[in-house]
């Protein structure tokens, strides 16, 4: 038996076993809420408690940093240098979870008991993002019960602020380039695209958030007594935003226009299956002559999360003060992220609305990052996992979403892989949030085969 077929046997078995199930059951059972102020204990207590101790069992060094950053959590950084000329793959994933919403999910489910339905696993974490990194670290295990070592070097992150922007990761990737060197990531997160068929996504698009407020004067004044002589800021910044897109949602800012969708990104974007969402989608919303596809991984796109004037839950026979959006642009690589604002700003005053403020936190705010489709680290992923299962994996330039993967494309300059192991209906960041077992399986077998092949073909050649 092959030294691939060996540790993929391994992993197989970690699943069958019942041990997987397990050992998730126990990290779900951490109530690692990063946006509640009551889940800092038990961010710190899920690297002491779960992952230092999951790999110290594995030979890796294990250190927790602070956070730089005051309002994110702490940081674990473990290590396995079994030889310095070895490759290292770096990998990476977050603890934290988003509000647990409970009472919001259907009887007998709790966000924080793992709860088996057919193929399906409950609970708040299941598919973002603590199975993600547990399958990973399992298939490293299972490489490591196949031949006694893993063959090359690997250092893996965990950080516990992600749900809440990262606070901190990029200073403390800046701060520890040398610490954190590697060749490539290689990491989990979000969903493929289809359940049945392994996903490649090479990078994330950028989101940039503010407001858009229209404040004309203190209070609210009779609609009938001043009806006529008083303008009114919600018609203000809905003509404002109308400037934004066009009806049907396209953009009309000029520099938010990426100049990227190449003709070799549009190729690789046409083998992928039609865009399923669980709902029914919009085909006459976006931009015009792009495809689907081409819409949600190769272009921009503009939405108002939420607006506001007046009182909505009482309204008054009033005209209000002032007007606010709350706006998200999501961007591709080839938009400059220093000029969204200022783009905005001068689109908006071009057109009479100099009276809208801008307000953006740099917290708020993305990078768009990209791997090259043809880079030798995406071909040999790709035919890693097409080898485990005979089916050649769907490739995405990047995720529609966003993650912090500008902390290890940009800051450390690592290729970036990304192999999701969740699907698009998981109920990620709502209630009934759960995985499907096949998927987990599968993707314990994916890695250890893809850790397997490196061991013994070493790092692609550039």
């Amino acid at each position: 038996m092959t030294l691939r077929a060996r540790a993929i046997a391994h992993a197989e078995a970690t699943f069958d076993s019942g041990r997987f199930q397990a050992e998730l059951a126990r990290l779900v059972a951490f109530p690692t809420e990063s946006q509640d102020p009551r889940g800092a204990p038990h961010l710190r207590a899920y690297l002491d408690e779960a992952m230092a101790p999951a790999f110290a069992a594995l030979g890796f060094e294990t250190r927790i940093f602070d956070n730089p950053d005051p309002s994110g959590g702490p940081l674990l950084l473990a290590e396995r240098i079994e030889d310095p000329a070895l490759p290292t793959v770096f990998g990476y994933g977050h603890g934290d979870v988003i509000r647990g919403q409970e009472g919001r999910w259907r009887d007998g489910l709790s966000p924080w008991v793992l709860t088996e339905e057919g193929d399906r696993l409950y609970g708040r974490g299941t598919a973002d993002n603590k199975s993600q990194h547990l399958v990973n670290l399992r298939a490293m295990e299972a490489l490591i019960a196949a031949q006694g070592r893993l063959g090359f070097n690997a250092k893996v992150l965990i950080e516990t602020g992600e749900e809440k922007g990262s606070p901190g990761l990029r200073a403390f990737c800046e701060a520890n380039r040398d610490l954190l060197a590697a060749d490539v990531l290689i990491a989990s997160d979000g969903p493929r695209l289809v359940p049945d068929v392994p996903t490649i996504y090479t990078g994330t698009r950028g989101g940039a958030r503010f407001d858009l407020t229209v404040e004309l004067r203190e209070g609210a004044h009779h609609s009938g007594n001043f009806g006529g002589l008083l303008a009114d800021p919600a018609i203000i910044l809905a003509h404002a935003l109308a400037a934004i897109t066009d009806a049907r949602g396209q953009i009309r800012v000029p520099e938010w226009r990426p100049t990227s969708l190449s003709p070799r990104i549009r190729e690789v974007l046409a083998a992928l299956p039609p865009v399923e969402a669980g709902i029914a989608l919009d085909p006459d919303w976006g931009e015009e002559g792009l495809t689907m596809a081409e819409r949600v991984f190769g272009w921009n796109s503009f939405a108002v999360l939420a607006m506001v004037s007046g009182v909505p839950e009482a309204p008054v026979n009033a005209i209000a003060g002032w007007a606010r959006a709350t706006c998200q642009l999501r961007f591709v690589v080839g938009t400059e992220v220093e000029d969204i604002v200022p783009a905005l700003r001068r689109h908006l005053d071009a057109r009479g609305f100099g009276v809208v403020r801008i307000t953006a936190e740099k917290d708020d705010l993305f990078p768009a990052t990209r791997l090259d489709p043809d880079h030798p680290w995406v071909r040999f992923a790709a035919a890693s996992l097409a080898g485990t299962t005979g089916k050649a994996p769907h490739l995405l330039p990047n995720l529609g979403g966003s993650l912090p993967n500008d902390c290890f494309a940009d800051v450390l300059g690592l290729p970036t892989i990304w192999i999701p192991h969740s699907y698009a209906g998981c109920s990620q960041h709502a209630p009934d949030e759960h995985i499907l077992k096949p998927i987990a399986r599968e993707g314990l077998r994916l890695m250890a085969g893809l850790y397997a092949d490196l061991a013994e073909k070493g790092a692609p050649r550039e």
